[in-house]
């Protein structure tokens, strides 16, 4: 460690930890220390705006209240209470990991222990650890990552696993041993509502302004460094809202890769005009009654983007035997990705 460094974030848990106790927003999984609702509030986190995650939290534990009951649910049912969540693996591992816990009779209490599980990396073992267990653990995510580079005006790459390691073994040596649990919790929060992405810092509101060398050098706005990210790949999409009296069709996606083992409409490769689409809806086995309606969509994922051409349409035959037929009852019944929505809301408007 740096002396410079050092001797900055030696400054850092008094006042922050004061500032917190006062600022802090009211969270239901803060106000808990039993290891299951932690772990679902850091996984359902990530990635994901806390204002987005209240309400799928309150109604995950409904459903599963226990580590047993998330273990034995039917994958169904837990895809469909994580619709519109995103990032669908982590609803996957949480129930890989769950049958492990569940086996074992009781969530490991150390760091090592929580992160040989599916789905929980070196941050979330260490959230875990601390906010369960008061483990002396540090927990760095992108908020702490910011509010540390910025502390100590460092210029190091934050996506290069060094520089998080650097970041980690400077917390561990100032984290409070009695106060580990919060202390994680307090440079989150900073990071969070005041050191925040997407904007300058709010210094004015800072509890540790007045040592933070990125504000004495003019470096904050700048910080933290981060290699910019490669152009998302556009792929086009033609996606088809096949009915059949009161039915739609729908296919489960392939259980690896992207959306994996969800269900969405059947969708064809490229963006197809209406001289192409018909025979690409022949190709399935089916003959067009009544095209209804055209529609546009966009959905961004991390790496790549979906452009999607869609048509409504009227049709006879089976189709491919994976196709599944279904009502509207039925339709809300199964988990069809965010991906979807606009074509959902079409299909919901069509069915009765």
């Amino acid at each position: 460690m740096r002396h410079e460094e050092n001797i900055t974030l030696a400054f850092l848990p008094e006042p922050l930890l004061a500032w917190y106790h006062e600022n802090a927003r009211d969270l239901p999984w803060r106000k808990t220390e039993d290891p299951y609702c932690i772990w679902v509030s850091e996984i359902m986190l990530q990635q994901t705006r806390v204002a987005a995650v209240l309400g799928y939290y309150a109604r995950f534990l409904e459903a599963f209240p226990s580590v047993e009951a998330l273990a034995s649910a039917p994958e169904d049912r837990l895809m469909k209470l994580w619709e519109g969540l995103g990032y669908y693996s982590r609803a996957k591992n949480l129930q890989k990991a769950a049958r492990i816990v569940a086996e074992m009779g009781a969530f490991p209490d150390t760091y090592e222990g929580l992160l040989a599980l599916p789905g929980i990396g070196d941050y979330t073992a260490s959230a875990i650890a601390s906010a369960a267990f008061g483990r002396r653990e540090a927990a760095v995510d992108g908020n702490v990552l910011r509010v540390v580079t910025r502390l100590t005006d460092c210029h190091d790459d934050i996506l290069d696993p060094r520089t998080k390691r650097h970041v980690r073994e400077q917390l561990q040596h100032v984290m409070p041993a009695e106060s580990a649990r919060v202390f994680n919790q307090a440079t989150m929060e900073l990071g969070a509502t005041v050191c925040a992405p997407n904007g300058p810092p709010r210094c004015g509101e800072c509890p540790v302004a007045d040592f933070c060398l990125g504000r004495v050098r003019g470096t904050a706005e700048t910080l933290p460094v981060k290699t910019p990210k490669k152009a998302r790949r556009i792929e086009d999409k033609t996606v088809f809202l096949l009915l059949r009296g009161d039915r739609i069709a729908l296919r489960r996606r392939p259980d690896d890769g992207l959306l994996a083992g969800l269900w969405e409409f059947p969708s064809v490769a490229g963006a197809l005009d209406e001289k192409e689409a018909p025979a690409a809806v022949a190709a399935l086995g089916f003959l067009p009654k009544a095209w209804k309606k055209k529609l546009f969509a966009k959905h961004i994922f991390t790496h790549v983007e979906w452009h999607m051409t869609g048509y409504t349409l009227e049709v006879e035959g089976d189709g491919p035997p994976d196709f599944v037929w279904v009502n509207r009852a039925a339709l809300e019944e199964h988990a069809v990705p965010s991906a979807f929505a606009r074509y959902y809301a079409e299909a919901i408007d069509h069915l009765p």
